[in-house]
Protein backbone atom coordinates (compact mmCIF):
# COMPACT_ATOMS: atom_id res chain seq x y z
CA UNK A 1 0.00 0.00 0.00
CA UNK A 2 2.88 2.01 1.15
CA UNK A 3 4.06 1.88 -2.32
CA UNK A 4 1.19 2.14 -4.31
CA UNK A 5 0.29 5.41 -2.65
CA UNK A 6 4.33 6.58 -3.52
CA UNK A 7 3.50 5.77 -7.37
CA UNK A 8 -0.13 7.46 -7.02
CA UNK A 9 1.84 10.38 -5.70
CA UNK A 10 3.82 10.76 -8.46
CA UNK A 11 7.09 8.92 -6.89
CA UNK A 12 9.45 7.41 -9.37
CA UNK A 13 12.84 6.27 -7.61
CA UNK A 14 12.56 3.17 -4.94
CA UNK A 15 15.92 3.15 -2.64
CA UNK A 16 17.08 -0.37 -0.99
CA UNK A 17 20.07 -2.44 -0.96
CA UNK A 18 20.96 -6.33 -0.77
CA UNK A 19 21.81 -6.35 3.17
CA UNK A 20 18.28 -4.82 4.09
CA UNK A 21 16.32 -7.23 6.07
CA UNK A 22 18.23 -9.77 4.64
CA UNK A 23 17.62 -9.38 1.10
CA UNK A 24 13.70 -9.68 1.82
CA UNK A 25 13.71 -5.84 1.05
CA UNK A 26 14.42 -6.82 -2.52
CA UNK A 27 12.21 -9.77 -3.11
CA UNK A 28 8.88 -7.65 -1.70
CA UNK A 29 9.99 -4.85 -3.83
CA UNK A 30 10.12 -7.06 -6.68
CA UNK A 31 7.01 -9.04 -5.96
CA UNK A 32 5.07 -5.33 -6.23
CA UNK A 33 6.94 -4.81 -9.16
CA UNK A 34 5.67 -8.21 -10.83
CA UNK A 35 1.95 -7.90 -9.16
CA UNK A 36 1.30 -3.96 -10.33
CA UNK A 37 2.99 -4.30 -13.86
CA UNK A 38 5.42 -1.26 -12.25
CA UNK A 39 8.51 -2.17 -14.32
CA UNK A 40 8.23 1.35 -16.53
CA UNK A 41 6.36 3.39 -13.57
CA UNK A 42 9.56 3.34 -11.01
CA UNK A 43 13.43 3.14 -10.92
CA UNK A 44 15.02 1.02 -8.68
CA UNK A 45 18.33 2.29 -6.71
CA UNK A 46 20.13 -0.71 -4.50
CA UNK A 47 23.03 -1.06 -2.44
CA UNK A 48 25.94 -4.04 -2.67
CA UNK A 49 28.79 -4.42 -0.17
CA UNK A 50 27.11 -5.50 2.77
CA UNK A 51 25.61 -9.20 2.29
CA UNK A 52 26.75 -11.52 3.85
CA UNK A 53 26.08 -13.50 0.61
CA UNK A 54 28.60 -11.22 -1.65
CA UNK A 55 30.41 -9.14 0.96
CA UNK A 56 32.99 -6.46 -0.02
CA UNK A 57 34.02 -4.47 -3.18
CA UNK A 58 36.07 -6.95 -5.19
CA UNK A 59 35.42 -7.49 -8.46
CA UNK A 60 34.18 -10.93 -7.66
CA UNK A 61 31.92 -9.90 -5.29
CA UNK A 62 30.15 -7.50 -7.22
CA UNK A 63 29.10 -9.45 -9.97
CA UNK A 64 27.93 -11.82 -7.83
CA UNK A 65 25.68 -9.19 -5.31
CA UNK A 66 24.78 -7.75 -8.78
CA UNK A 67 23.16 -11.14 -10.21
CA UNK A 68 21.49 -12.38 -7.26
CA UNK A 69 19.45 -8.14 -6.67
CA UNK A 70 18.43 -8.75 -10.74
CA UNK A 71 17.06 -11.90 -9.24
CA UNK A 72 15.39 -10.78 -5.78
CA UNK A 73 14.14 -7.96 -7.69
CA UNK A 74 12.80 -9.64 -10.74
CA UNK A 75 14.31 -6.86 -13.05
CA UNK A 76 17.22 -6.84 -16.19
CA UNK A 77 18.95 -3.87 -14.93
CA UNK A 78 19.54 -2.05 -11.73
CA UNK A 79 18.81 1.68 -12.38
CA UNK A 80 21.10 3.07 -9.85
CA UNK A 81 24.09 0.87 -8.15
CA UNK A 82 25.25 2.01 -5.20
CA UNK A 83 28.57 1.11 -3.29
CA UNK A 84 27.22 0.40 0.19
CA UNK A 85 30.89 0.27 1.50
CA UNK A 86 34.22 1.54 0.78
CA UNK A 87 37.39 -0.70 1.17
CA UNK A 88 40.73 0.30 0.51
CA UNK A 89 42.17 -2.91 0.28
CA UNK A 90 40.74 -3.30 -2.71
CA UNK A 91 42.23 -1.45 -5.23
CA UNK A 92 39.28 0.97 -6.58
CA UNK A 93 40.35 -0.08 -10.32
CA UNK A 94 38.96 -3.39 -9.70
CA UNK A 95 35.95 -2.28 -8.15
CA UNK A 96 35.07 0.42 -11.17
CA UNK A 97 36.06 -2.08 -14.18
CA UNK A 98 33.52 -4.79 -12.52
CA UNK A 99 30.70 -2.19 -12.34
CA UNK A 100 31.96 -0.64 -15.68
CA UNK A 101 31.58 -4.44 -17.26
CA UNK A 102 27.79 -4.66 -15.95
CA UNK A 103 27.37 -1.79 -17.18
CA UNK A 104 28.47 -2.86 -20.80
CA UNK A 105 25.85 -5.97 -20.41
CA UNK A 106 22.99 -3.73 -19.49
CA UNK A 107 22.72 -4.80 -15.81
CA UNK A 108 23.11 -1.81 -14.26
CA UNK A 109 22.63 2.08 -15.66
CA UNK A 110 24.28 4.17 -13.05
CA UNK A 111 26.12 3.82 -10.28
CA UNK A 112 27.16 6.12 -7.19
CA UNK A 113 29.18 5.57 -3.30
CA UNK A 114 27.43 5.67 0.14
CA UNK A 115 29.02 6.92 3.14
CA UNK A 116 32.34 6.97 1.18
CA UNK A 117 34.98 9.91 2.36
CA UNK A 118 35.67 13.08 0.07
CA UNK A 119 39.18 12.01 -0.35
CA UNK A 120 38.09 8.24 -1.68
CA UNK A 121 35.50 10.21 -4.14
CA UNK A 122 38.41 11.92 -5.76
CA UNK A 123 40.31 8.80 -6.00
CA UNK A 124 37.66 6.91 -7.78
CA UNK A 125 37.25 9.50 -10.16
CA UNK A 126 40.55 10.00 -11.00
CA UNK A 127 41.01 5.76 -11.38
CA UNK A 128 37.90 5.56 -13.54
CA UNK A 129 39.62 8.37 -15.91
CA UNK A 130 42.90 6.41 -15.94
CA UNK A 131 40.66 3.19 -16.16
CA UNK A 132 38.66 4.86 -18.97
CA UNK A 133 35.56 3.78 -17.44
CA UNK A 134 32.15 5.15 -16.20
CA UNK A 135 32.60 7.62 -13.28
CA UNK A 136 30.29 7.88 -10.54
CA UNK A 137 27.37 9.68 -10.93
CA UNK A 138 25.46 10.06 -7.32
CA UNK A 139 26.35 9.75 -3.79
CA UNK A 140 24.01 9.23 -0.86
CA UNK A 141 25.64 10.21 2.68
CA UNK A 142 23.55 10.97 6.09
CA UNK A 143 22.28 14.60 5.83
CA UNK A 144 19.51 16.33 7.45
CA UNK A 145 19.00 18.81 9.77
CA UNK A 146 20.59 17.40 12.65
CA UNK A 147 23.37 15.91 10.81
CA UNK A 148 24.80 18.77 9.01
CA UNK A 149 28.45 19.01 9.56
CA UNK A 150 30.10 16.34 7.77
CA UNK A 151 28.17 16.73 4.83
CA UNK A 152 28.39 19.96 4.67
CA UNK A 153 31.74 20.68 5.47
CA UNK A 154 33.37 17.24 3.25
CA UNK A 155 31.12 15.84 1.10
CA UNK A 156 29.29 18.87 -0.42
CA UNK A 157 32.67 20.48 -2.03
CA UNK A 158 33.52 16.64 -3.67
CA UNK A 159 29.95 16.40 -5.23
CA UNK A 160 30.25 20.19 -6.14
CA UNK A 161 33.83 19.77 -7.92
CA UNK A 162 32.30 16.24 -9.18
CA UNK A 163 28.69 16.69 -10.47
CA UNK A 164 27.54 14.11 -8.49
CA UNK A 165 24.06 14.07 -7.51
CA UNK A 166 23.15 13.90 -4.00
CA UNK A 167 20.68 11.50 -2.15
CA UNK A 168 20.58 12.38 1.52
CA UNK A 169 19.77 9.25 3.52
CA UNK A 170 18.14 9.36 6.87
CA UNK A 171 16.67 12.58 5.89
CA UNK A 172 14.06 12.71 8.30
CA UNK A 173 16.64 11.90 11.16
CA UNK A 174 14.81 8.57 12.40
CA UNK A 175 11.76 10.33 12.81
CA UNK A 176 13.10 12.96 15.59
CA UNK A 177 12.16 16.23 12.64
CA UNK A 178 8.51 14.73 12.08
CA UNK A 179 7.43 16.60 15.15
CA UNK A 180 6.39 12.62 16.43
CA UNK A 181 8.83 12.80 19.41
CA UNK A 182 9.36 15.89 21.29
CA UNK A 183 10.38 14.58 24.65
CA UNK A 184 12.50 11.87 25.93
CA UNK A 185 9.17 10.36 27.60
CA UNK A 186 7.98 10.24 24.14
CA UNK A 187 10.28 7.61 22.61
CA UNK A 188 12.34 5.68 25.00
CA UNK A 189 9.92 3.18 25.42
CA UNK A 190 9.97 2.65 22.09
CA UNK A 191 12.96 3.28 19.96
CA UNK A 192 16.36 3.98 22.88
CA UNK A 193 18.67 4.64 20.23
CA UNK A 194 16.64 8.18 19.01
CA UNK A 195 16.22 9.05 22.66
CA UNK A 196 20.00 9.79 22.79
CA UNK A 197 19.58 12.10 19.97
CA UNK A 198 16.59 13.61 21.12
CA UNK A 199 18.96 16.68 22.41
CA UNK A 200 18.11 20.25 22.97
CA UNK A 201 19.70 21.47 19.63
CA UNK A 202 17.21 18.53 18.48
CA UNK A 203 14.21 20.09 20.09
CA UNK A 204 14.97 23.74 18.62
CA UNK A 205 15.35 22.61 15.58
CA UNK A 206 12.03 21.11 15.76
CA UNK A 207 10.00 24.08 16.94
CA UNK A 208 11.87 26.22 14.37
CA UNK A 209 9.81 23.17 11.95
CA UNK A 210 6.54 23.73 13.95
CA UNK A 211 6.72 27.52 12.87
CA UNK A 212 7.46 26.99 8.82
CA UNK A 213 4.88 24.13 8.95
CA UNK A 214 2.29 26.74 10.64
CA UNK A 215 3.36 29.46 8.24
CA UNK A 216 2.88 26.54 5.18
CA UNK A 217 0.11 24.70 5.94
CA UNK A 218 2.09 21.97 6.25
CA UNK A 219 3.80 18.83 7.98
CA UNK A 220 7.60 19.08 9.77
CA UNK A 221 8.36 16.06 7.69
CA UNK A 222 7.22 18.28 4.82
CA UNK A 223 9.34 21.21 5.49
CA UNK A 224 12.24 18.88 6.40
CA UNK A 225 12.22 17.04 2.93
CA UNK A 226 12.08 20.84 1.37
CA UNK A 227 15.11 22.00 3.54
CA UNK A 228 16.87 19.38 1.76
CA UNK A 229 16.05 19.81 -1.78
CA UNK A 230 16.86 23.75 -1.62
CA UNK A 231 20.64 22.58 -0.78
CA UNK A 232 22.85 22.76 -3.43
CA UNK A 233 23.54 19.30 -5.43
CA UNK A 234 20.81 17.69 -4.04
CA UNK A 235 18.22 15.56 -6.09
CA UNK A 236 16.32 13.24 -4.21
CA UNK A 237 15.96 12.72 -0.99
CA UNK A 238 15.94 9.45 1.00
CA UNK A 239 13.11 8.64 3.37
CA UNK A 240 11.22 5.80 4.81
CA UNK A 241 7.45 5.83 5.70
CA UNK A 242 5.51 3.24 7.22
CA UNK A 243 2.10 3.99 6.75
CA UNK A 244 0.78 4.85 3.39
CA UNK A 245 -0.80 8.43 4.87
CA UNK A 246 3.13 9.25 5.39
CA UNK A 247 3.62 9.07 2.05
CA UNK A 248 1.14 11.63 0.90
CA UNK A 249 2.85 13.60 2.85
CA UNK A 250 6.27 13.34 2.13
CA UNK A 251 5.48 14.00 -1.30
CA UNK A 252 4.03 17.19 -0.47
CA UNK A 253 7.31 18.26 -0.14
CA UNK A 254 8.61 19.68 -3.63
CA UNK A 255 6.14 21.96 -4.15
CA UNK A 256 7.11 23.96 -0.63
CA UNK A 257 8.61 26.69 -1.83
CA UNK A 258 11.00 27.98 1.27
CA UNK A 259 11.54 31.87 1.38
CA UNK A 260 14.63 33.22 2.96
CA UNK A 261 13.41 33.93 6.61
CA UNK A 262 12.30 30.13 6.36
CA UNK A 263 15.78 29.49 5.19
CA UNK A 264 17.23 31.49 8.05
CA UNK A 265 15.67 30.31 10.78
CA UNK A 266 15.81 26.58 9.90
CA UNK A 267 19.68 27.26 9.66
CA UNK A 268 20.16 29.03 12.57
CA UNK A 269 18.20 26.34 14.59
CA UNK A 270 20.37 23.63 13.22
CA UNK A 271 23.76 25.29 13.69
CA UNK A 272 24.68 24.77 10.25
CA UNK A 273 27.67 27.07 8.75
CA UNK A 274 25.78 27.88 5.72
CA UNK A 275 23.26 30.94 5.73
CA UNK A 276 20.91 31.51 2.94
CA UNK A 277 22.98 34.16 1.41
CA UNK A 278 25.98 32.22 1.40
CA UNK A 279 24.73 29.14 0.29
CA UNK A 280 27.01 28.48 -2.64
CA UNK A 281 25.05 28.13 -6.38
CA UNK A 282 24.65 24.54 -8.17
CA UNK A 283 26.58 24.37 -11.35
Amino acid sequence: RILDRFVERGGTLVDTADSYAGGRSEIMIGSWLRDRRAYDDVRIATKVGKSPDAPGVSGRAIRAAVEQSLRRLGVERIDLLFLHVDDPAVPFEETLLAVDELIAHGKVAWFGASQHAPERLLEARIASAQVGVAPMVAVQNRYNLLHRGEYESAIAPAAAAQGLGVLPRFALAGGLLTGKYRSRADIEAHVRERARGLSHRAQRVVRALDRVAHDHGSSLAAVAIAWLLAQPHVVAPVASATDPEQVAELMSAPALRLDEEHLALLDLASGGPFSPRRRPEPR
